[in-house]
């Protein structure tokens, strides 16, 4: 295992200690993205991303989708140009932080007990910084990738990618030219399972489907007898909705977890058993609120909006339900929904992007395998799904099968899940050092 070395005797800076200035620096970039176009957009934190990248003799592109939406795009050639282009990629919005609700400043970038506090600390400017840390380091040594390597850095993730890794692909589809594989964020971290460290690397998503419920009825008088009214109906509607129980499908990549977890814990599992499954899916921990939500689809209402006066009944009401369906599930979500939803009530598309399932024991996936053993000898590794989305979403469009790997070797006690989007997100000193390590090694043999 590879400590930090000592700036005093390395030629070079340290790419482990230089990650942590980064991700502390890009934390203080207040990057929000509130998804209607208010927020502060991510010129700031793309403009950082170029220095630091161009500091060490890199020629990156920026772009704007629009003003303030910023892109960052580099190509690094590598040794060997038969092989299909890596796609490495990491996103620099994060989504908003209400400061009075956090113990540290959620733009403080602060590090405290062995923690980097702050908005993006695990969302994900952490894999952000060990990127550019890794990418300064080949600059530095002159070390070239085996295969071609193509860097983004995108806006807008957290609000679907209109004007980050989907524009860019519609837009600029030029940039990843040959490319084949792509690696981001949410996966690679670390889970302890029957007394074993194990890594979750994200080889699936769920889909988007976020969908508005529109009831249209008869504006009148609230002290009259309701003849037709809409908040009533779409009441009804979102009630329907939010109680009731989808079945559960345990897809290819959610059966390989689980009987891994079961082999971990030396448990018989029956996937045709319920409880059986939750106990293995608890078995998690933390990462049990990423892995309980991939055995079925989800759809929670989420947004209502009716009504302007209390003795008003209004002419029309309307809710949104954040839908996430299953790899090959959409149509027979979308059918069930509108069926509880019932009559009078029409659908309208907020946002919404496909689902993914990518190999596991590829090439690839092996190289990830070896990377983190290298560093924890005794780790299992084991492919899951995501719950939420990622960027590689929008990559799969171009036919490059995307992957979450953003390494951490995390503590047991550490509710990781917990930071995403959370109040007091943080991420262990540690845990980037080793993320340093693991991606290193990666980019030397993928």
């Amino acid at each position: 295992m590879t400590e930090p070395t000592d700036p005093t005797t390395s030629p070079h800076p340290d790419p482990q200690h230089e990650a942590v200035r980064i991700c502390r620096e890009l934390i203080r970039i207040d990057s929000s993205n509130y998804g209607d176009g208010s927020g502060p957009g991510e010129r700031a934190a793309a403009e950082y991303v170029m220095s630091e990248l161009t500091e060490v003799g890199y020629d990156p592109v920026l772009l704007e989708s629009a003003p303030g939406r910023a892109n960052v795009f580099l190509r690094i050639e590598g040794t060997d140009p038969g092989r299909g282009a890596l796609v490495l990629h990491g996103h620099t919005d994060v989504v908003p932080a209400e400061a009075s609700d956090w113990k540290m400043d959620p733009f403080g970038g602060d590090e405290m007990d062995g923690l980097i506090w702050g908005r993006g600390a695990v969302d994900m400017k952490d894999m952000d910084a060990m990127m550019l840390a890794v990418l300064r380091d080949m600059a530095r040594t002159g070390r070239k990738p085996p295969r071609d390597l193509v860097v983004a850095f995108f806006a807008d993730e957290e609000a679907g990618g209109r004007f980050g890794s989907h524009w860019a692909v519609d837009h600029h589809p030029e940039f990843f030219e040959g490319a084949t594989e792509a690696v981001s964020e949410v996966g690679g971290f670390s889970v302890e399972v029957g007394g074993q460290r194990a890594y979750l690397l994200q080889t699936a998503e769920k889909g988007i489907a976020w969908t508005k419920l529109i009831a249209d009825g008869v504006a009148q008088h609230g002290s009259q007898v309701s003849v037709d009214n809409a908040v009533a109906r779409l009441a009804g509607a979102i009630a329907r909705i939010g109680a009731h129980r989808w079945p559960r499908s345990i897809t290819p990549t959610v059966h390989q977890l689980l009987q891994g977890v079961a082999d971990l814990t030396g448990t018989a599992w029956d996937p045709t058993d319920p409880q059986g499954t939750d106990r293995l899916v608890a078995a998690l921990g933390s990462a049990a609120k990423f892995v309980g939500a991939t055995l079925s689809t989800t759809a929670n209402p989420t947004q209502l909006d009716a009504g302007y006066k209390a003795n008003v009944v209004p002419g029309q009401a309307s809710g949104v339900i954040d839908v996430r369906y299953l790899p090959g599930g959409k149509d027979a979500t979308m059918a069930t929904l509108r069926e509880l939803a019932g009559e009078g009530i029409t659908f309208e598309s907020v946002s919404e992007d496909i689902a993914l399932e990518a190999p596991f024991g590829t090439d690839l996936t092996d190289a990830m395998t070896a990377a983190i053993r290298a560093e924890d000898p005794e780790a299992a590794v084991l492919p899951y799904m995501l719950s939420g989305g990622t960027d590689n979403k929008a990559l799969k469009g171009l036919g490059i099968e995307g992957y979450g790997f953003a390494p951490l070797r995390l503590p047991a006690d550490l509710d990781f899940a917990g930071m995403f989007h959370g109040v007091d997100e943080r991420v262990p000193v540690d845990s980037v050092h080793f993320g340093v390590r693991v991606l290193d090694r990666l980019l030397r043999t993928m």
